[in-house]
């Protein structure tokens, strides 16, 4: 009720179309009403691009990313003849790569010991299959000959970066 007063108040309008996720193991599943409409529950959400269940596990989101980067990966395959890194390479670091990499500080390192991130990596490993004259190399050497360097790498140089950040005094955040 109090949030309805709130929103009268501010001439604000609740989408009642929206859905309740319920997170947390211990929380009871109240039913929530809006006005006169009772909210459905969800046991998945996306907002802001990132899939969340109810546990707060990130298994659905991966996959959802991989399937993402392997879908423009074929439309890339489709519709490009060259496989030379001049061209694929580009293609893959704009297309690709920010879909195996948006909001991966939200849930990496803590899923990582569950395998969600291999996922993610296959797709790299997948793309840098594809370069011409790369073929018969590992997956490690062809990002060595490539200069790229795996996901788990680019996310720790990332997090480098913010605690350089903040123990710099760059981060005003607590």
């Amino acid at each position: 009720m109090r949030l309805e007063k709130w929103a009268t108040k501010n001439l604000m309008k609740f989408n009642k179309e929206c859905k309740v996720l319920h997170l947390g193991k211990n929380n009871p599943i109240h039913q929530c009403i809006l006005g006169a409409t009772q909210l459905e529950s969800s046991m998945a959400e996306k907002d802001l691009g990132v899939l969340l269940d109810t546990k707060l596990h990130m298994s659905q989101g991966c996959a959802l990313a991989a399937k993402k980067g392997n879908g423009i990966l074929c439309f890339i395959r489709q519709s490009i003849a060259s496989r030379s890194r001049e061209v694929i390479l580009p293609l893959y670091s704009s297309l690709v790569r920010p879909h195996l990499e948006y909001c991966v500080q939200f849930w990496t390192p803590q899923y990582e010991r569950h395998g969600h991130t291999g996922i993610l990596e296959r797709v790299q490993r997948r793309d840098t299959r594809t370069i011409k004259g790369l073929e018969h190399l590992t997956y490690e050497e062809r990002l060595r000959e490539l200069g790229l360097f795996s996901l788990k790498k680019r996310r720790l140089g990332g997090d480098l970066i913010n605690v350089h950040k903040y123990l710099k005094g760059g981060c005003k955040e607590d």
